[in-house]
């Protein structure tokens, strides 16, 4: 049985994200991404990171932190997987004549325009998938059920709507092959957590120890919104009949949604007590879903960039043209390893000839030998 922490996490909270064939980690001042590349080698990148917070005192007040915080790990999860991407190597291939074109008219790297593309587009799929096809369905459950007095259950069915299309879309997720890899990765980032949270060396034997469930985990986060967002939705949404008004509504409260989930995260993440846990429950069976069993060589890079995080880029590694650093062996990430002796250089083996040669002075020397002994 896998070990979980005591779930009462220390007030320094240290995030991560899995990302294409490596872990994200965000410590209090710096962020590190570290891939393992198809070579078997570890490239590691560490980025200095000042909360927004400290230069804007006003967006770490409650729920308001929430809502910055939101934004920030959407924007930061983009540019890290692209980030990935890149340090894999995998995709240096030449561009097409179209994206050329493409780059030359925008003015920009045909890597930022992709990424572009590829937000926007999740934009619209995340509002078609969670808000416009569950207010569809409630559109149809309010000509069903006109009595204003139902309102709370047609809210209710339609966030019932929106968890099964989340838990539809990460069900076919699993289906992909480089999805599932990431989920492991998902997993080994939190056995990393909770490793370095229970203060232990951080070991791949260490972390395989405990659970791949974690209480800050950002599937938790996605249904403690699904659940707000009911509560909210019925109390202070638009609850007529005119399917836009209803549907703008609930895109403008999602912010609030958004920034009072974060508080409610957090507060289950620090507490104990059986009504926590009771609480707490559904989210950490969610990650069931989006979290698998990582192997030793996951961990090992998990711990690369938590290590990196916590105590900066060990000294004397190799760096890529790109400038990222080179882990050979995970361990040299950890300021307490001293590497093992180096063992003694072998002796230099003598040729053939030299063989022959001694050969032969040792038996001219026994001849002798035996001479004097005769005599």
């Amino acid at each position: 049985m896998k070990k979980e922490q005591n779930t009462s996490c220390p007030r320094v909270d240290i995030g991560g994200q899995a990302v294409m064939e490596g872990v994200m980690m965000k410590a209090p001042r710096a962020i590190a991404v570290s891939v393992r590349r198809p070579d078997n080698t570890i490239v590691t990148k560490l980025t200095p990171y000042t909360p927004v917070t400290e230069k804007h005192k006003w967006m770490g007040l409650p729920v308001i932190r929430g809502v910055v915080n939101f934004v920030h790990m959407l924007t930061m999860g983009m540019n890290t997987l692209q980030q990935s991407t890149d340090m894999l190597g995998i995709m240096d291939e030449e561009p097409t004549k179209f994206e050329k074109w493409l780059s030359k008219k925008l003015g920009k790297g045909i890597d930022k325009i992709v990424m572009a593309t590829a937000v926007v587009l999740a934009v619209i799929l995340s509002v078609g998938l969670f808000f416009v096809i569950p207010e569809l369905v409630a559109r149809g459950l309010k000509a069903l059920m006109p009595d204003p007095g139902m309102n709370w259950l047609i809210n209710l069915l339609s966030g019932i709507v929106r968890i099964l299309i989340l838990i539809g879309y990460i069900l076919f997720c699993c289906t992909v092959p480089d999805v599932r890899r990431t989920f492991q990765y998902h997993g080994a980032e939190h056995k990393t957590v909770y490793c370095n949270e229970n203060g232990l060396p951080l070991t791949p034997e260490n972390a395989q120890t405990f659970s791949t469930l974690h209480p800050r985990c950002g599937t938790s986060f996605l249904l403690i919104v699904f659940v707000i967002s009911i509560v909210l939705f019925t109390l202070v949404g638009y609850q007529g009949t005119n399917y836009f008004l209803r549907l703008g509504s609930r895109l403008l409260l999602l912010p609030f949604v958004a920034g009072i989930s974060y508080e409610v995260l957090k507060g289950l993440a620090h507490s104990k007590g059986k009504i926590v846990e009771w609480l707490r429950w559904p989210g950490m069976q969610m990650q069931r879903l989006t979290t698998k069993e990582p192997t030793p060589e996951m961990l090992e890079v998990a711990i690369v960039s938590m290590n990196v995080a916590l105590h900066g880029l060990p000294e004397g590694c190799e760096t890529t043209p790109e400038g990222y650093t080179i882990i050979r062996d995970y361990r040299v990430t950890d300021p307490s390893y001293v590497p093992e002796a180096a063992e003694a250089p072998a002796q230099p083996v003598d040729a053939p000839e030299t063989l022959k040669e001694k050969a032969e002075e040792a038996k001219e020397a026994a001849k002798e030998s035996l001479g004097a002994d005769e005599e």
